[in-house]
């Protein structure tokens, strides 16, 4: 992408027309679309490494692929029905609270879903196979049916499940319906070129619950609003949390901001 040469052109411009930014904002905060993290390949897009105690006790590092997971269950269910952080690396899991069904072990036991532990350990590699690819091939053939996105996994997975070509449950325990809050929310830019954020609620809690984003990742009591920024979603905050490795990323700007032109 031509990013930089963008952005400096429309710096330049502004400073000529004596236009003034929104904010507190510096060439720095505009040149900040260039520094965009990049994005793994699609296949291995949303792969979470755990790697916490692995390594420590003389195993290979798990790879967890969401892609699998997500087109089964929503995010809900693990990240508060089975009570994994939605913060990388702040669930400490061991192969013992596996076995005891907690964790991992709530589906993977062996009639949900393959078991941790058999004889020739055979199943124990399909998690700790330190391999961020994880069969890239099967990847592609569950991607191709789906609707696409430009950036990330390139799975536009909102549409997948309103489409119904994904039925993910949405609760291992009880009612399976999510909740619905059909109201959007819009965020001005940090400059002036850029145009307002928008945030659909819908689009989030037909994957996610309140809870999961509030308060901690979002406080509405102390008004997030006055401490978020994108340098901040950059750094894994607010945003950033799940829209740099698990959500469609950061990159595809005009899914956030929809009339701005997008980047090529």
């Amino acid at each position: 992408m031509r990013i930089r040469s963008l952005c400096c052109a429309a710096f330049a411009t502004l400073l000529f027309s004596g236009a003034v930014l929104v904010g507190n904002v510096s060439a720095g905060n505009l040149l900040q679309l260039h520094d965009m993290p990049p994005t793994l390949p699609p296949p291995e897009y949303g792969n979470i490494i755990i790697n916490r105690l692995s390594e420590k006790n003389g195993q290979q590092k798990v790879v967890f692929p969401h892609w699998s997971h997500r087109a089964k269950y929503t995010c809900r269910v693990c990240h508060l029905e089975i009570e994994f952080s939605m913060e990388a690396g702040e669930t400490e899991i061991t192969e013992k609270q596996i076995r005891k069904g907690q964790f991992c072990g709530v589906c993977h036991n062996g009639k949900t879903a393959f078991a941790p532990v058999e004889p020739n350990q055979k199943n124990c590699k399909r998690c700790h196979s330190g391999n961020t690819r994880l069969n890239p091939h099967k990847f592609s053939a569950f991607a191709k049916k789906l609707p696409k996105a430009r950036y990330g996994n390139k799975i536009d997975w909102v549409r997948a499940l309103r489409k119904k070509l994904i039925k993910p449950k949405n609760s291992l325990y009880g009612n399976d319906k999510p909740m619905t809050l059909d109201r959007t929310l819009q965020l001005r830019a940090e400059m002036a070129l850029i145009s307002p954020a928008v945030f659909p609620h819908k689009a989030h809690t037909e994957w996610l619950e309140c809870s999961q984003c509030h308060p901690v990742i979002f406080n509405i009591k102390k008004k997030t609003t006055k401490h978020f920024s994108m340098d901040k979603n950059l750094d894994g905050r607010f945003c950033g949390v799940c829209h740099l490795t698990i959500a469609f990323p950061m990159n595809d700007c005009k899914r956030c901001h929809p009339r701005m032109r997008p980047f090529r």
